[in-house]
């Protein structure tokens, strides 16, 4: 959401994602969005070194809700009606995340945002992406990244890295690789809920991923 200014909500850049997501969900799609929090504070990040991890992970679950309720403004100015549901209490802002009112709202055609993550620390937005899907029985989880998909090493390091167009979520873990923390895979692998991994970066990708377009990189079984 930062774009290329590198910090903050950078404006043109998150209605061209909204714009992106509507287009989805004018195929029926129900769309639930987890957002993350790095271009303001990452709990692991090197800014908060010095800090109690418990509390820079706060921090950094406070900063996906302020991108949370960018993002809802940026659907409402598309004529998209989208709620908030923040894990940590802050009901001026958000409502508070019910697995069964969230499930409701996605029923209405709502694109629904979840925002602080799973509400706990030592849990990254990847974890919370892979347990509300399992809580309101996705059908796959689409991880939108700066990259077209999944490397056998860094693309930005390696020149010659080889994406997998396919790989099982025991081979990922195996190889210890990093697009996405080990404990989402594991929670995906135990529920057999398939991801794609792919570059949001790239126009029109959401809806091709949805439409089943070969985009990206698929983990399954």
């Amino acid at each position: 959401m930062a774009a290329k200014q590198g910090f903050g909500v950078e404006v043109t850049r998150i209605h061209e994602i909204a714009a992106e997501i509507r287009e989805v969900h004018s195929l029926g799609v129900e769309i639930a969005i987890v957002v993350g929090g790095g271009n303001f504070f990452r709990g692991v990040a090197e800014q908060a070194r010095d800090m109690d991890r418990v509390s820079a992970d706060h921090m950094g679950m406070l900063a996906t809700v302020i991108n949370a309720l960018a993002l809802q403004d940026a659907l409402e100015k598309q004529s998209i009606f989208t709620r908030v549901m923040s894990a940590i209490e802050m009901n001026q802002v958000a409502e508070p995340f019910i697995r069964r009112r969230a499930i409701r709202h996605l029923e209405k055609g709502r694109v629904v945002i979840f925002a602080a993550g799973t509400g706990s620390p030592y849990f990254s937005t990847d974890t919370a992406a892979s347990l509300r899907a399992m809580e309101i029985k996705a059908d796959a989880i689409l991880k939108a990244t700066k990259v077209e998909g999944i490397y056998d090493a860094d693309p930005n390091l390696v020149k010659d890295a080889t994406m997998f167009d396919k790989i099982t979520y025991l081979e990922f873990l195996k190889r210890g690789l990093k697009v996405m923390d080990s404990t989402a895979i594991s929670l995906c692998r135990d529920n057999s809920l398939p991801i794609v991994i792919f570059n949001l970066n790239k126009s029109g990708n959401i809806r091709r991923v949805v439409t089943g377009e070969k985009v990206g990189s698929l983990v399954m079984a």
